[in-house]
């Protein structure tokens, strides 16, 4: 349907269906013509990712909502998992649909620098929590406002 969007938020302890939420996007409409995907794994050692619940999801939806100001976006989701986490398992999902390809790229960065330290999740591995890294403040910075 023409004028359809899609933003959406989401925390979860399940792993999320990449395929399923392209299409998702995808079903917006004639209008999109870029679908740009990330998608963020564990790598190394097992981790578990605990958050803030409430808080969490509705600074994901500010994050989305900024972008959405930014960009000429058509849609946009992200998805953030909690729980225990083995190597190789999907972390994080962001997707951004728009009609040109340089919007949906450019959210979709923005989207992954802002969650990674504006987003209320923290990381533990090996019984040790994991602290914040200045490369993602730095990478943030960039986008200005944070």
């Amino acid at each position: 349907m023409p004028g359809q969007t899609l933003f959406e938020a989401r925390v979860q302890p399940q792993p999320f269906d990449l395929a399923a939420e392209h299409t998702r996007l995808a079903a917006l409409g004639p209008m999109v013509g870029a679908i740009v995907s990330f998608v963020g794994q564990v790598r190394d050692t097992p981790l578990t990712l605990e958050h803030y619940p409430g808080m969490a999801e509705r600074q994901m939806q500010a994050v989305l909502d900024e972008a959405r100001a930014r960009w000429p976006l058509l849609g946009a989701i992200a998805v953030h998992r909690h729980g225990s986490l083995a190597v190789g398992e999907p972390i994080v999902l962001v997707l951004t649909a728009s009609s040109h390809r340089a919007a949906a790229f450019q959210a979709a960065e923005f989207l992954m620098d802002w969650l990674k330290t504006k987003a209320p999740f923290w990381k533990q591995a090996g019984g040790e929590w994991i602290a914040a890294k200045g490369d993602d403040d730095t990478a943030a910075d960039r986008w200005g406002d944070r």
